[in-house]
């Protein structure tokens, strides 16, 4: 009898083996090469730049050119924010049959450098206004290279011609003049580090089949067809920005509109407008503040906004719909999946679910305890299966060994589906305490306190639950505060929201803020030393 699972369908098939095979490289020149006149970028940044598809190609392969002259080594790292720069850096490291590595310049010094060695590179793409607002960043001493500098040190002559070639010659044969590479498969394309909120972060080793079946399995879905206009603000460190604001918009037929940082709001809210943005790419906690700060005319022109890389929290989506009258969809990735795993669609979405499997993905619910597998209808651990699947964590076997088995991937998050294959995020594993025998969720008592306090319109947090080793009882809870709060007032306030005794905190710990990282996320590691230095009260 064959295992109970859920999987990804599509109508017909983009999952063509033979292009799963191929490289980044290959498949964005012929991408670029059609239409070249049409506009690509719309980068918004200090000003307005346009740049279109065929000049987007005609740079990042002259710019190629120079990075396998400036290094030996198969890796090279950018710094730079979502930007036009950003987007022809990735492209030319990949031209170069090199692996772009996009380091998150929000982290601190220690888990930077930490980054910087694990990734072993000895050439580093940058500019120097970026430079100059991050002093503190860990930047090395040799190998930091300014793109802007270099870029305008390419061949004009060269650029001229080549332009002409993509008017003049068939996209494969011009490609194969100028040895673009074609052999990506299982061969690294891209190296993300987790976002390290339960830890150090963890180098994830994309290969191009991984990225390009994950691109594949986005446009079969049919969620960003071509001639969206869509916002690119997430940082290409993130993967969701790295594979779906990168990577699928420069594989498809949409434009990129760029911006800096998902956090000004106002610059993003005036952006949609006077670009005519049509599609909104972020998270839960960047979309917060436009409730507040945006109108609905400044949005008109957005068909939907996709969340992703965290739970929406209740009631948001039809908040976000009544206000702005635009389609809010929720999806859910993880950055070993390259990131997309399912998303809701305008034709099929179930409100509290993060959607349907996208095509050609498996998707199995285990025990959490035995890791046997279960009714797919049961909450337990989510296991994953598909061509968007990493093949483990670079030089670190035994972590991959721990989220890898028999090909299958752990994402640590505790799911289920219902009977018409919608997926539900009940929790992160690691947000979960045993107490007494029985799993605790963290989540569920940190909503009722927002609830019973009308903290939920917060734009940061101003609650995290997390547990601390008790002998008698396996953990107690232990809630973190930013505002006075005492055990009484706090037993009162779950009791009337039907919270079990067992499920309430028994020590408070009065914090500044509640610890987060630069996504927007809880810093997992750090609440939960914080939780572990907190003495019962």
């Amino acid at each position: 009898m064959n295992a109970p699972s859920m999987h990804g369908q599509a109508e017909g098939t983009f999952l063509n083996p033979e292009q799963l095979d191929g490289h980044l490289a290959h498949a964005a020149f012929r991408a670029l090469s059609q239409h070249p006149g049409r506009i690509l970028v719309v980068d918004c940044g200090l000003q307005r730049r346009v740049m279109s598809r065929g000049f987007v190609l005609v740079l990042s392969w002259l710019l190629s050119k120079q990075i396998a002259q400036w290094t030996d080594k198969p890796r090279v790292a950018v710094v730079l924010p979502p930007s036009l720069g950003a987007t022809i850096a990735n492209l030319a490291i990949t031209f170069a049959g090199k692996v772009p590595v996009n380091l998150n310049f929000t982290l601190g010094s220690k888990a930077a450098a930490a980054c910087l060695r694990k990734a072993d590179v000895d050439c580093l793409l940058s500019a120097a206004a970026v430079r100059a607002r991050m002093p503190d960043f860990v930047w090395p001493e040799q190998g930091v290279l300014d793109l802007v500098e270099a870029v305008r040190g390419l061949s004009k002559v060269k650029a001229v011609l080549l332009s002409l070639a993509l008017r003049l010659l068939p996209a494969d044969s011009l490609a194969k003049w100028l040895k673009v590479p074609t052999c990506g498969g299982e061969r690294e394309a891209a190296l993300l580090f987790t976002s390290g909120s339960s830890g150090m972060p963890k180098a994830v080793a994309l290969s191009h089949r991984n990225v390009l079946g994950n691109c594949a399995q986005i446009r079969a879905s049919g969620l960003l067809p071509a001639g969206e206009r869509v916002i690119a603000n997430l940082p290409l460190f993130h993967s969701f920005g790295f594979t779906v604001t990168l990577w699928y918009l420069l594989l498809g037929e949409c434009r990129l509109i760029t911006l800096p940082t998902p956090l000004d709001v106002k610059k993003t809210v005036a952006t949609i407008e006077t670009e005519a943005a049509s599609v909104l790419i972020s998270t839960p906690t960047f979309l917060k503040p436009y409730l507040q700060r945006a109108e609905a005319k400044q949005l008109a022109s957005l068909r939907l906004v996709v969340a992703g890389a965290e739970p929406t929290p209740p009631n948001f989506a039809r908040q976000w719909e009544d206000r702005f009258g635009c389609i809010y969809l929720e999806g859910y990735g993880i950055t070993e999946a390259s990131p997309v795993v399912s998303v809701n669609s305008p034709q099929a979405s179930r409100a509290g679910s993060v959607g349907r499997l996208l095509p050609g993905i498996q998707a199995r619910i285990l025990n959490p305890d035995t890791h046997a597998v279960q009714s797919i209808e049961l909450v337990g651990l989510l296991a994953l299966k598909g061509p968007n699947i990493f093949r483990g964590y670079l030089e670190d076997p035994q972590k991959t060994a721990e989220v890898l088995q028999d090909g299958w991937l752990l994402t640590g998050d505790l799911a289920r589906f219902d009977a018409d294959g919608f997926l539900y995020i009940e929790g992160r594993l690691a947000r979960f305490s045993k107490i007494a025998g029985e799993m605790v969720p963290h989540g569920t008592i940190e909503h009722a306190l927002n609830v019973a306090f009308d903290l939920l319109a917060s734009e940061v947090p101003q609650l995290a639950v997390a547990g601390r080793p008790d002998p008698e009882k396996g953990e107690v809870l232990v809630l973190l505060s930013t505002f006075d709060l005492s055990l009484q007032e706090l037993r009162q306030k779950l009791s009337a929201a039907g919270i079990a005794n067992l499920w309430i905190p028994k020590a408070i710990r009065r914090v500044k803020a509640i610890p987060t990282l630069a996504t927007g996320k809880l810093d997992l590691k750090t609440i939960q030393q914080i939780a572990r230095d907190t003495d019962h009260s």
